[in-house]
Order: structure tokens, then sequence, then C-alpha cells
């Protein structure tokens, strides 16, 4: 069979439906009648997953045997798994792991697959796989959170989401084209196009759309106002749609002449799960396509309604490559009841509140460094690119705040303890504060090479 008739994709918009049908179709489900669908689809993908040498070998070890797990009510008897046992597989079984699923060797039986790695952040790139029907849906639920945040066949979208081996930029272009009439602009990252040519090239095209992370799409506004286009008047942006955290989103607002900003949640290897709709009042999960639950990241033990966690995804369409059961993305977020206003009856998402493994421990409290930015943005005068430096003296660790100041501002002894007392009031600990000039965390962060800049450097070691 090839791509396309693996995909099945007159199926796909039936089940996982875009626009007003989402709206009227699985957002209207009850919650019963929610339950009933998320129980199909889920048992399939555990069926799937016993014949996936990753999953057989997990589970027995934990105790389990085909047959244990009858239903949702079994979920919590199943190991949760993370990033650090994918890639203790791919060492164990090179180069690929075994948790793919795929029958390399046999190749009339093999399923098509599409093929990416992650950036590689923190090490070694981790393989990621898609068959050809979950790698269609994935893509049709990112159309559907495009189309709830307003997107139209008539808009030009600009997109900042790097290409290569990483899945981001593939990803965006096959929901656009497949899935919407919208014309792309796949820019990529600054590394790919320059960032001066990409306001010139959003300028001279008419984009109305621009996707991307929220870091980058500031930095996009700065170069373009440095240019002497206006963002607002020479780029008439309507709607962002991206990642923000808990950044200031009235700033990128602002800084884009006023359009509409909107959010979104997914990772590589589970695709979208959850993303705002027009009342910008949390990010709906589409349940109809994922089981989420919120997890102690150091126990693994659930955690009880109105506490924060980190999220823990069990992907419902991924019945064929790479089935996805309980994975631990280590993104911290809380989650909030349906919106009984709203037309989505599913349950919504606080937003990004941090990464639970990059989260540092300094005089037993927990620090975040993505929310720093967010407290970094509450002060006039800074712009919105910093980096937290983190190093051993002696028996404690300390934090470095570099922040870059806004074009125009002075750096000064007293505008810099104005810095370092606001971080302390909010973060809950002292730490340092280095002001520095425009440009000058790049080496750091990475930002023109980057789709997420890095925010945390470990020099502890």
């Amino acid at each position: 069979m090839s791509y396309v008739d693996e995909a099945r994709w007159g199926e796909i918009e039936a089940q996982y439906p875009t626009g007003d049908q989402f709206l009227s179709g699985p957002a209207a489900l009850s919650q019963d009648e929610l339950r009933r669908v998320q129980e199909a689809r889920f048992l399939k993908v555990i069926a799937r997953a016993w014949h996936v040498p990753f999953y057989a070998r997990r589970w027995r070890a934990h105790g389990l045997e085909p047959g244990d797990i009858l239903g949702m009510d079994d979920l919590e008897k199943i190991p949760i798994f993370s990033k650090s046992d994918l890639m203790a597989s791919v060492e164990e079984f090179p180069p690929f792991g075994d948790y793919h699923g795929i029958n390399f060797e046999d190749q009339r039986a093999r399923a098509s697959a599409v093929f990416h790695t992650t950036s590689g952040t923190t090490g070694m790139p981790q393989p990621l796989f898609f068959g050809a029907r979950d790698r269609e849906i994935q893509n049709c639920l990112l159309a559907r959170a495009y189309r709830l945040q307003g997107l139209r066949d008539a808009d030009v979208v600009h997109s900042v989401y790097g290409f290569g081996m990483v899945n981001g930029g593939h990803y965006i272009r096959e929901a656009i084209l497949h899935f919407t009439k919208a014309l792309l602009m796949p820019a990529g990252t600054g590394l790919e196009t320059p960032s001066e040519t990409q306001v010139e090239l959003m300028r001279h095209f008419g984009a109305t759309v621009l996707v991307g992370f929220a870091d980058y799409l500031k930095r996009l506004a700065e170069v373009a106002v440095q240019k002497g286009i206006e963002p607002g008047k020479d780029i008439t942006l309507r709607m962002i749609s991206g990642h923000l955290g808990q950044e200031n989103r009235a700033e990128l607002s602002q800084m884009w002449g006023g359009a509409a900003v909107y959010d979104w949640y997914g990772v590589g290897d589970t695709g979208t799960i959850a993303a705002e709709g027009p009342d910008q009042d949390g990010l709906y999960i589409f349940e109809d396509a994922h089981l989420v639950e919120l997890i102690d990241p150091e126990t693994g033990a659930v955690r009880e309604p109105g506490e924060s966690g980190a999220i823990c995804d069990t992907v419902l369409f991924k019945d064929t490559v790479y089935p996805v059961v309980r994975f631990n993305t280590n993104d911290v977020t809380t989650i909030l009841p349906p919106k009984s206003e709203s037309r989505i009856n599913f349950r919504r998402m606080d937003g990004f509140q941090g990464r639970a493994d990059s989260m540092v421990k300094l005089r037993g409290i927990n620090v975040y460094p993505t929310s720093v930015g967010a407290y970094l943005a509450e002060i006039e005068g800074l712009s919105s690119e910093f980096v937290c430096r983190v190093s051993r003296e002696g028996t404690r660790d300390e934090m470095l705040v570099m922040v870059e100041l806004m074009s125009g501002a002075e750096s000064s002894a007293a505008f810099g303890e104005e810095v370092r007392a606001h971080l302390r009031a909010r973060v809950g600990v002292e730490v340092r504060v280095a002001l520095v000039g425009p440009g000058e965390t790049a080496a750091f962060t990475e930002i023109e090479r980057r789709q997420k800049p890095i925010r945390l450097v470990d020099e502890r070691t």
C-alpha cells in the first residue's frame, strides 16, 4: 500500500473534524459520549502497543500481560516513559531504538513512515517516527487549532518553524497545505532565511498570519522596526499563533500592531494536544485525540484536579507506527475544567508553565528559567531577550540572569538593582542580574539559529 492508501484521507476529517464541524461534532460531545469514543480508540492503541518491543518488554517487566489493560480505568497500571527511556532504547537498539514498531527487515510488510528527529538541545537528537495515518491526523489537528483561532483560506501565513531534520517546519507546511487553502510562506529560522529578509518578504507578499515560537516572533518585530518597516502599517498581521509560555501576550500583540495572539501546545512525539479558542481563556485539550494526565515530575503520581504537574499524554490515534502511551513530556501546566459558556466541552490547559527537567533549585526554591521571561516583561526598558546561567559556587548554586536592554535604554547600577529586586520578589529567591546591550545574549540563546532559543545554560559541570 502507498502512503496515501495507508493514510485513508477520506476518513480523517470525518473522525477528527476542523472548523464548524469540530464545534458541532467532538466539541459538543457529552462526557459519556466522549468517554465511549476515547475507550474505543484507547483499546486499539493498547492492542498495537503490545506488538511493539519497547512496550512489550517494559510492560512485562512491570508485571503486565496482554489482557490486563481492559480500558481507561486501567491507565494508571501502565508505567510512564519519557525521553530518557527512548534514548536508552536507541542506545540499546541502534540506530532507531525499538519503540517505533516498524519492520525494517520485511520491506513488503513495512508500513510507510515519516522520519524526523528532535532538535538535540540536550544531547543526541531523538528519532521521531510517524505512520501515514497518524501523521495526517496530527496535521489535521493542527489545522483544527488554526481554524479555531480564526485562520481563513484567504490568509497568507508566514511560518518561522525550522526545517532540516526537525519536525516543526515540515509539520506546519503539511497542516496548512493538506487541510486549508491558506498560502504558506515557509521562511524557517533566521539561519535559513535571515531575519532582515523575512520581514521584507512579509511586507512584499502581504502576510496576514504569523506562526512560530514567541521569542523569535518578538525578534522579528524588532528587526522590522530597525529596518524602518512599521508593524501594523507596512505589515498588517491580524493573527499570531505560537507557543507563548508565560510571556506577556499584550507585548507581542503590541509589537505587531495589535494582532490577536493565540497559544497552542504540543510536542514532536504527540502532535498538537491543546489550543486556545476565540475566548483566549485556556487551551482546549483535544480530548477526542489525547488522554492527558498531570503527574508529579519526581514520583509519577497522578496529580489531583487543580494541582500543577507534568503533562503525561496518551495519543489516541497513534495505533500503527510509534504508539505513545503515557509519555511524560516534562512540560508543566495546570488542568482547568471545561468552560460552560463556550461551545467546547473539553477540559483546558493553563498554558506552558515551565520544564520539569530544566527546573533549577536555588536554596530550596524551584525556579523555571522559562518563567523568568514573564517577570522581566513586567519591567519597562528591557527587551524579551535573556538567558539564565547557573553555576556552582562553594556549596550552593547561583543563577545569573543576563537580560538585554531595549534599544535606547540606559544601563545603571540603580536600574540593575531594580531588576534584581523585582526578580527576587517574583521568583522567591535571590538571583544575580547583568544588563547587557541588544544582541549580547545571542551567543548563548542562538536565537537566530534555533526554533526554541536556549534559556538555561548550566555551567555547573
